[in-house]
């Protein structure tokens, strides 16, 4: 009997890579029916009681029908959306963490929802060192400059430059995927690194980094840098008295999520040259509100949200998902499941 598969991808994981990563992969013939959602060339948002979706609840039910897996990035896993297609058996989401589905009412609905952990750990730590050198080196500000006709010569006084990162000290909030991968990039550049992250053990730091808690990170580092997931209790994580308490002249970058960081006190900060500068992938309010400070803000570096966006990214999250795909459909438990009641069903 074939398995019926619906590949609803968008325009970064294109629905041809998760068609394509189960064929081939999987024991029995395959039948893909492929959707393309709107996403990213529409913002996502909420949809039903998911957050950051694509799509509709209506367009997703419809293209569900006689389907008993669905793979997709963005699509919304709703209370509507289960109930209306009870042939459905698993949900994947190609992303670190199944935001766009209700992993309740999933296991109340018998559905088990698989998700790609560390898809886009690669690219994201590379962006991290980019952000942490384009605002430690002024490289977006000297840019623009020249590209307005103006020669900055004053940007070579001493108190204009700023740190190399071969003699710096770099704390890593946070020691995840991605954390473990900028503090080997950091070793290539020579820097010390230190690590605040009560879930690691210091066996798991041995030739990376330093542990330390979170006030000797903040003093001791002249690049801060925060990989930490958002959590009630990460939320806010780095305020007005964190900042304050980071060495002057030192340099804050955030790829994680924006939830972490007050946004006003570290444009406070910036205004009042405490720090050199800064650079933000993600931010509180996505997009960027017209007016916001983070938009007028001196020594700030923005990058859209786009840490992770990298072909190999696209590519390794449809292939996490097909891999479990082709678990479930011998049988087996799927590796990346993010409601695990459901196998107690």
């Amino acid at each position: 009997m074939s398995l019926s598969v619906l590949a609803a991808g968008d325009h970064f994981v294109l629905s041809t890579l998760l068609a394509d990563s189960v064929r081939g992969v999987v024991e029995r013939p395959v039948e893909v029916r492929e959707l393309t959602l709107p996403w990213p060339i529409e913002p996502f948002g909420p949809v039903g009681e998911v957050d950051e979706a694509s799509g509709t609840e209506e367009q997703l039910v419809e293209a569900l029908q006689g389907v008993e897996v669905c793979l997709t990035q963005m699509a919304p896993l709703t209370e509507r959306v289960l109930e209306a297609c009870p042939d459905l058996r698993m949900f994947g989401v190609s992303r670190g963490g199944p935001v766009n589905a209700n992993l309740d009412a999933a296991t109340a609905h018998g559905v088990t929802v698989t998700y790609a952990p560390g898809r886009n750990a690669p690219a994201t730590a590379e962006h991290t060192l980019g952000l942490i050198l384009a605002a430690a080196r002024r490289i977006p500000a000297t840019d623009a400059d020249l590209h307005a006709g103006t020669w900055r010569g004053d940007y070579y006084a001493y108190d204009s430059v700023g740190p190399e990162l071969g003699s710096s000290t770099v704390g890593l909030v946070g020691f995840g995927a991605i954390g473990r991968r900028v503090a080997r990039m950091l070793q290539g550049f020579g820097a010390r690194v230190l690590v605040h992250d009560p879930f690691v053990d210091a066996d798991q730091l041995a030739g990376l980094a330093e542990p330390v808690d979170l006030d000797e990170l903040l003093a001791s580092s002249d690049v801060v840098t925060l990989h930490a997931r958002a959590t009630a209790e990460t939320a806010g994580m780095i305020g007005a008295e964190q900042i304050a308490a980071m060495r002057p002249g030192s340099v804050l970058v955030n790829c994680a999520r924006g939830t972490l960081l007050d946004a006003d006190a570290l444009c406070d900060a910036l205004d009042r040259g405490h720090l050199f500068g800064a650079a933000l992938d993600v931010f509180p309010v996505e997009p960027i509100p017209a007016g916001s400070r983070l938009l007028t803000t001196p020594g700030l570096v923005l990058t859209p949200h786009l840490a992770g966006a990298s072909k190999q990214t696209a590519l390794r999250a449809a292939q996490i998902l097909g891999a479990d795909v082709a678990r479930y459909a011998r049988g087996a438990v799927p590796e990346h499941v993010a409601n695990p009641d459901v196998l107690r069903r």
